[in-house]
């Protein structure tokens, strides 16, 4: 299974369910930027509707994506259902009233609707996962993405992407990759206003930061993208994230 195979079952599966309700669905991530690695990524996208979906469609949606648990990369999932207001004209953070990854699973397997009822509230990263819908999305179903999102501030966009990396000196050693890679993204934005993927990030750090560092960065990216095995200096990746978390709020 592929991909795209996927994501077309799903929307059929959610025009069905949603009808004259759904706006659009919009694929952003490793998908959008062109980097997608079935072992690396997941397959992000966002649902965007006039209204609050019923309690049993939000079940069938998540239903939906639990049948094909099986048939995904084993990162899964990462969608969110937002209000097409919500789009248009930014609030931050951000309503949404459903969201799903794989982080919620086992809470979905054991109580759908009850997952289901609870599952709403703001969320900071839409931010930046609209920054990026608007920069690079793919229109899977729905609205052109000019017509559905609306202008999104870029100092919410760097509040959601440094709150991602406030614990990076912790988290380099449980999610080593994501970390190197994403402090590189950031990094890029803070000082080149790039919007970039973990890879382009990557790409970028070798090019801007200092030798020393290099060696990290290039490991991190044969990692994510040729599945290679990380060659990892724990005491040096620590030092790395926190000289690129004060170059990134430096101007905190």
């Amino acid at each position: 299974m592929d991909y795209k195979s996927v994501l077309n079952k799903i929307v059929k599966a959610y025009r069905h369910i949603l009808g004259n309700n759904l706006v659009g669905i919009y694929v952003h991530g490793s998908i959008a930027f062109g980097c997608f690695n079935w072992n690396k990524s997941d397959i992000d996208f966002l649902v965007v509707t006039n209204k609050v979906p019923s309690l049993q469609e939000k079940v069938d949606m998540i239903q939906t994506l639990l049948n094909l648990e099986n048939q995904t990369t084993k990162k899964g999932f990462e969608m969110s259902v937002v209000l097409e207001r919500h789009c248009n004209k930014f609030i931050y953070p951000t309503p949404f009233e459903l969201h799903f990854s794989n982080a919620h699973i086992q809470k979905c397997k054991n109580d759908l609707t009850q997952y289901c009822a609870d599952m709403n509230g703001t969320d900071k990263d839409l931010a930046a996962h609209f920054i990026v819908t608007k920069a690079v999305g793919v229109v899977l179903y729905g609205k052109d993405i000019a017509s559905v999102f609306g202008e999104v501030n870029k100092a919410y966009y760097l509040d959601s992407i440094k709150s991602d990396i406030a614990d990076s000196e912790d988290d380099i050693e449980k999610n080593p990759v994501y970390v190197i890679l994403n402090l590189c993204r950031v990094c890029a934005f803070i000082k080149n206003d790039l919007i970039l993927s973990k890879e382009q990030g990557g790409e970028w750090g070798i090019e801007n930061i200092p030798k020393i560092y290099i060696p990290i960065v290039k490991s991190a990216l044969k990692n994510y993208c040729d599945d290679e095995d990380l060659l990892l200096d724990k005491d040096l990746a620590k030092k790395f994230a926190a000289y690129m978390k004060s170059e990134i709020f430096i101007s905190d």
